[in-house]
């Protein structure tokens, strides 16, 4: 189990989410509250941030507890940013480590996280590839089962399927092949889209109105009002000042 949090709105900077708030990101590391598989999550860590002028997010990876790695303290005290996604690494059992196995993934101007797990992954993997294109499998950075959900949503992507309909189809298949807990984040420094299927999902939207930002995340981290659970099985699109969640 992991623990993820993406923002979009009015730059602000990362650590006004991920590390000052009572129960950020962060803390979550080992203390957090709404999670029901594992106990904490140190295993890695991520964070991808957008500049003006450059669509391809910036971003900052690392192995081991997150409150040890000095350059993500830092990052999150002076970097302003109108959208990032961050993520806690909690690793399942048999899945591969080091940096590329943390989340945030990346590709062109996506940033990406999964929250859950594949149970049979010997046997769900082959169903899960076998409509993949070879060349995305040869250059897949990790062998673990967020990295090839990430496989599965850029291909549709690439071939021009809209965001939603890219992480719905991802979870549709791997349900099938046996997924437990497929709880997906994907932002394009514009829009957020998420799953909850399986596990927790709050959204906030923050003070602003239309011109405000808003916040996806495993859990909420302070007990402000303002949080919504998002039920089971459910899709959820969302850019500054709005919040749609549908049925998967």
């Amino acid at each position: 189990m992991c623990r993820h949090l993406a923002y979009v709105g009015p730059s602000i900077r990362l650590g006004s989410l991920l590390t000052d708030p009572p129960h950020a990101l962060v803390r979550q590391a080992w203390a957090p509250r709404r999670q029901t598989h594992g106990v904490m999550n140190v295993d890695g860590f991520g964070v991808g941030w957008y500049v003006p002028g450059d669509p391809v997010p910036a971003r900052h990876r690392g192995v081991g507890p997150v409150w040890a790695d000095e350059t993500f303290a830092d990052l999150a005290r002076v970097v302003g940013s109108t959208a990032f996604l961050a993520a806690l690494r909690s690793a399942t059992e048999g899945m591969a480590h080091g940096p590329a196995a943390s989340a945030p993934f990346r590709h062109g101007r996506w940033l990406f996280s999964h929250n859950g797990a594949i149970r049979d992954w010997d046997t769900a993997v082959a169903k899960l590839a076998a409509d993949l294109d070879p060349a995305r499998l040869a250059r897949l950075e990790v062998s673990t089962d967020s990295a090839l959900l990430w496989v599965m949503v850029t291909q549709a992507l690439d071939a021009g399927a809209d965001p939603a309909e890219a992480l719905a189809g991802a979870v549709a298949r791997a349900r099938d092949a046996g997924g437990e807990r497929l709880n997906l984040l994907l932002t394009d420094g514009t829009g957020i889209w998420a799953t909850a299927y399986g596990a927790s999902l709050v959204t906030r939207r923050l003070a602003g109105g239309s011109a405000g930002g808003v916040v996806v995340a495993s859990e909420p981290y302070d007990d402000e009002p303002g949080w919504a659970d998002v039920p089971d099985d459910s899709l959820v699109v969302a850019t500054a000042g709005d919040v749609r969640v549908t049925s998967l």
